[in-house]
């Protein structure tokens, strides 16, 4: 005969303890609903039309009553020519950026937080920050100012001083895979400093003080105390553009190239593939399509990177 027993059912805990919390914090909760109301009406709702990315859009029938396709708008990006150059170059110049935006950026903070002087600190973060504010239009414009075959600086000024002929940059591949880096560095060199630099300013003195009595030097200091007190900020800034690998700077690569067809083997990305399909086909679903695919490989590869970042430091991984 079992004996009685007075623990109540699971499910009935569980929901007077739920009822229990919302009475308790129904403040908080009233002030987070504007938040979590445009959160849905600009995050959720708009999920709707991926169907978009499954269909050949008929303007006449609508969304709703357009034809269905399945797969292949997907086909259509993957069976291309082009799709090995393009997916190639993605991928190749985001990874760059990502060890660019990580290595450069830390070594400006560390030395930036080495200044006795503040003023002149602050003041060069200014300066850094600067073209992080800039549009690609007016950087595209910057970059033609050197680059120009007729008037630009490069072969109206330095190339005839160092009594070299003169080059057409906007016909020259070679040059790109370098000139796009160093851009896209100058531009976010800036943010990421600053965010590096508020992460170590935030680490206790004391930790340096104890360092410096026990004789450690500067480059000691930074390898044993600064790098792993701020390498969860290092670890969620990569892990963030891990997950944007796919999504290429469209205003990099469209606007500061300006169009030129000599270019597109090393400056030609999903974004602008899309966009010039779209221009010549006019078929949303196939940038629809481009823009799912970019999204769910974002989404997979940050939870595999979390994962592998979990399994060394759990303390350092983004969730």
């Amino acid at each position: 005969m079992p004996l009685p027993t007075n623990r109540k059912p699971i499910r009935t805990v569980r929901n007077f303890s739920i009822v229990k919390n919302l009475r308790t914090y129904w403040m908080f909760y009233a002030m987070m609903l504007p938040g979590i109301v445009l959160l849905v009406i600009n995050n959720y709702i708009p999920l709707f039309g991926i169907v978009i990315a499954f269909k050949t859009i008929n303007y006449q029938d609508g969304i709703l009553g357009s034809p269905w396709t399945g797969m292949k708008n997907f086909e259509y990006l993957f069976a291309s020519k082009d799709s090995y150059i393009i997916i190639r170059n993605t991928l190749l110049y985001n990874s760059l950026f990502i060890v660019l935006n990580m290595a450069l950026p830390l070594g400006f903070a560390l030395m930036l937080n080495e200044m006795k002087n503040r003023f002149l600190s602050k003041l060069h973060q200014t300066i850094m920050f600067l073209p992080y504010f800039l549009s690609m239009i007016v950087i595209s414009y910057l970059v033609y100012g050197f680059m120009s075959d007729e008037r630009g600086y490069f072969n109206g000024t330095l190339l005839p001083a160092l009594g070299l002929d003169s080059v057409r940059w906007y016909f020259t591949k070679e040059v790109w895979p370098i000139v796009l880096p160093i851009i896209n560095t100058w531009k976010n060199m800036g943010y990421y400093t600053v965010v590096y630099m508020a992460a170590i300013i935030g680490i206790d003195e004391e930790y340096y003080e104890a360092a410096t009595i026990d004789g450690a030097n500067k480059w000691q200091q930074i390898k044993k105390i600064t790098i792993p007190l701020i390498m969860p900020v290092l670890t969620i800034m990569t892990l963030l553009q891990v997950g944007r690998i796919f999504n290429a700077d469209f205003g990099l690569f469209f606007q500061v190239p300006r169009e030129s067809g000599a270019l597109f083997p090393v400056t030609n990305v999903i974004d602008t593939y899309v966009y010039r399909t779209f221009l010549t086909v006019g078929d949303i679903g196939l940038s629809s399509a481009a823009g799912l695919f970019q999204s769910v490989v974002g989404f997979i590869l940050v939870f595999v990177s979390n994962w592998v970042v979990r399994r060394f430091n759990r303390e350092n991984a983004l969730f």
